[in-house]
């Protein structure tokens, strides 16, 4: 196999979510590839634009939202991150809901949200770096069976270069798939 060098960029896959947070007294949403594990803490990163209006209201609050959409939502998750909250209210988008500190919207709609508070902010590339430990947790019901978690269920978007996708199929599992191959070497 030959590997070619292309234009060194970002390119994915990236799990897409809507970052919540409240701005000038209502929530606000903003479209974001760039989030993901720290660790195996319970603490999140995003990554923001530090002139993105959502951006204003993590630095009032100190909180925000990961809401993970679903692929019946690409139209909705897209329009977020293409408006402004600054020009457009997009409080309506969506039905939001607050856990019991009030602090950061989620997303009804999404099948799963993650309510984090801000423990580090690094500004970086024009960016702010907002690492979150995680407060609260919630996932739709009809996403789980048996008290497991269904992915499927989930089909949250994946962004690849300038496209979104669904997930196919699961093709393993974590920690067992070296061991089956481990047995095979």
């Amino acid at each position: 196999m030959s590997k070619i060098k292309i234009q060194n960029k970002p390119i994915g896959p990236f799990p897409t979510a809507l970052v919540g947070a409240e701005v000038d007294d209502r929530p606000n949403y903003a479209t974001a590839g760039a989030f993901g594990v720290v660790s195996l803490e319970p603490v999140l990163y995003v990554s923001l634009k530090s002139t993105h209006y959502t951006t204003k209201g993590v630095k009032e609050h100190d909180f925000f939202s990961i809401n993970i959409p679903s692929a019946d939502m690409v139209q909705k998750t897209d329009y977020c991150g293409i408006v402004s909250g600054k020009q457009t209210d997009k409080s309506t988008i969506f039905t939001s809901f607050y856990d019991e500190t009030g602090i950061a919207p989620m997303i009804v709609e999404c099948p799963l949200n993650y309510l984090c508070k801000v423990v580090r902010n690094i500004p970086m590339f024009g960016f702010d770096f907002f690492l979150g430990e995680i407060i609260s947790v919630y996932i739709d019901e009809r996403c789980l069976v048996d008290n497991k978690i269904i992915t499927q269920y989930i089909n949250p978007i994946v962004l690849m270069g300038n496209e979104y996708w669904n997930l196919g199929n699961r093709i393993g599992l974590v920690f067992r798939e070296g061991k089956k191959f481990k047995k095979v070497k």
